[in-house]
């Protein structure tokens, strides 16, 4: 049995924000019905302001909290600040999710990105038809494997079922996840070796580098920090200046730049990039 947050089985059981929004300027849909989980998400923009937002799905509890949470989060928020929103995000405010439901909040983001795409006017690509289909079951491209092992760091077949479902029901796929993993993984090694290669390294947007910054604090460093009684909070990021706050046992502690150097500054030099400045506020 699947342990559930307190969070998870209130949105799940009194969910908010469910319906249509009649005059919604965006609206996104993913998965079908057919492969067991859908989503649509409408959105009501003005002056570039997310003023409403509701959904409708087909799927399981955590598809229902995943994507109430989702609305949750990003009403009230401008454009650019929910288009910053990871589906690590979703899991955060729900306070967790089993690994095997982590493909709920993959859902969402993929919804969001669709609907604000769709009120910018921009031809939506469809995942069905974007990239091979690998997984026959639920209809997966490699394309979205490929974006899901990227964004969320995966490291095994069994991350991408998590992620995706792909490989969740006859099998038969499981050999070229494997090999499309190996791939990525092999990708990830070569970026890292750049400098041995004399290739340059394409530079980060600055999404994309808060993104990873926030993805490494909540996944490596914000973990070995609590094993002590410790937490840190990300304050802001400003170029390659990444400014953050120390917390529990770590805010009173006199090593505590020994700490910002050699566990935060250096695993955000390990993941995101090699001259990032850790500043404590």
């Amino acid at each position: 049995m699947w342990d559930y947050t307190d969070k998870v089985k209130i949105l799940y059981t009194k969910p908010k924000n469910v319906g249509v929004i009649e005059d919604a300027n965006a609206v996104g849909e993913v998965g079908s019905i057919v492969c067991g989980d859908a989503l649509t998400l409408y959105l009501k923009i003005e002056d570039g302001i997310i003023k409403d937002a509701k959904f409708q799905t087909f799927g399981c509890g955590s598809a229902i909290a995943s994507s109430s949470a989702l609305t949750e989060m990003i009403i009230g928020k401008t454009v650019e600040e929910a288009e910053k929103i990871t589906n690590r995000d979703i899991v955060e405010y729900l306070g967790g999710l089993p690994e095997q439901k982590m493909h709920c909040s993959v859902m969402g983001r993929e919804a969001l990105d669709k609907a604000l795409a769709n009120w910018r006017g921009e031809e939506i690509e469809e995942e069905a038809h974007e990239g091979e289909i690998v997984c026959q079951c639920f209809g997966v491209t490699d394309a979205l494997i490929r974006k899901v092992i990227r964004e969320n760091n995966l490291k095994s077949v069994e991350d991408i079922t998590n992620y995706t479902k792909a490989g969740g029901a006859c099998g038969s796929c499981i050999h070229k996840l494997e090999d499309i993993l190996q791939e990525e993984l092999k990708l990830q090694q070569s970026c890292a070796d750049n400098p041995e290669t004399g290739e340059k390294k394409k530079p980060l947007t600055n999404i994309r580098r808060m993104q990873l910054v926030n993805e490494t604090i909540v996944d490596v460093i914000r973990p070995i920090l609590q094993k002590d009684g410790g937490d840190i909070e990300l304050l802001d990021v400003d170029g390659k200046k990444v400014y953050v706050a120390l917390r529990g046992t770590c805010s009173q502690c006199v090593a505590s730049m020994v700490t910002l150097k050699n566990l935060v500054e250096a695993k955000l030099r390990e993941f995101v990039e090699d001259d990032i400045e850790v500043i404590e506020k």
